[in-house]
């Protein structure tokens, strides 16, 4: 049985698999971000944040302090984003996310989101 996307259960593997995985650790290097992820869902939004300190991520439910950047998407393209059926880019160019803050910050980290379909492949995510 899988893990529902966007809970706590999901937020702690994708955590663990990310700071488990070398191709992760080789992206992130010596990076540093905080970034807040608002998904609107039928019963309201939910909150995430991506932490990234001295090469360790951590993915948690709830809100970042001091995010550099937020992004906010519907429920529906947040799941097409996770299952890299759309790509962060088209996402963005087509409107389906809106992002506030420091959109040169999430530039930088492009690396490091083109590992995150292999690692999120291995978590098996009821959406």
């Amino acid at each position: 049985m899988g893990v529902k996307f966007l809970s706590e259960e999901w937020a702690q593997q994708v955590t663990e698999k990310l700071n488990a995985s070398d191709a992760f650790k080789q992206a992130a290097g010596g990076q540093t971000a905080r970034l807040q992820q608002v998904v609107n869902t039928a019963d309201g939004e939910t909150k995430y944040f991506f932490k990234l300190e001295d090469g360790t991520a951590e993915l948690a439910v709830g809100e970042v302090e001091g995010a550099e950047s937020t992004i906010t998407q519907d429920y529906d393209t947040a799941v097409a984003l996770s299952k890299s059926e759309l790509s962060p880019t088209a996402a963005y160019m087509s409107g389906k996310i809106k992002v506030s803050g420091d959109l040169m910050k999430l530039m930088q980290l492009q690396g490091i989101f083109s590992v995150l379909p292999s690692v999120l492949s291995e978590i098996d995510i009821e959406y």
